[in-house]
């Protein structure tokens, strides 16, 4: 398996892995393809991965700039998606740790609104003080590159149809 930036090619098949991968999750919006799209209309994309296996894009990985209260410098991963007949071979974990291992030069850390279960293998965790509006505080969560807390409103780009403050 090769994980790699995102090429122009990709752009159709990553659409059918987004769209593929989450429609099986109950929290799934079904916009999430739309979301990366815009993203990618808007140059707003930090990373833009894919997961390739025997020349097949199998999952996907966007980050994208953030705030954190008055804090910038934060990056914000979603959607993190892999094709559901692919789920539990360690693709998403590949994705991931690609996408910290290059955030970390870059960035003061990352955000993102997902399972604690799942996200919690990578070190991320949910911080009294950081919170996105309608989202309950366990699924808000950080990992932080430099000894710091983050703290307020998790800001991110106006593609996830989120109220933005600030």
């Amino acid at each position: 398996m090769l994980i790699r930036n995102e090429a122009v090619g990709d752009i159709l098949v990553i659409r059918r892995v987004v769209t593929n991968a989450l429609k099986v999750l109950a929290q799934s919006t079904g916009a999430e393809a739309a979301i990366v799209e815009k993203l990618r209309e808007d140059n707003a994309l930090v990373l833009s991965l894919v997961a390739e296996d025997e020349g097949e894009v199998i999952g996907y990985l966007a980050a994208s700039a953030a705030r954190v209260g008055a804090q910038a410098g934060w990056s914000l991963i979603g959607p993190l998606a892999v094709l559901p007949s692919r789920h539990r071979q360690g693709i998403g974990s590949a994705l991931m740790a690609e996408a910290i291992h290059r955030l970390r030069a870059s960035m003061r850390g990352v955000a993102l609104v997902g399972d604690p279960a799942y996200y919690g293998r990578f070190g991320f965790r949910s911080f009294p003080r950081m919170s996105v509006t309608g989202c309950p505080p366990e699924v808000v969560q950080a990992l932080t590159f430099e000894d710091i807390e983050p703290c307020g409103e998790l800001f991110h780009h106006q593609a996830f149809g989120l109220e933005q403050r600030g």
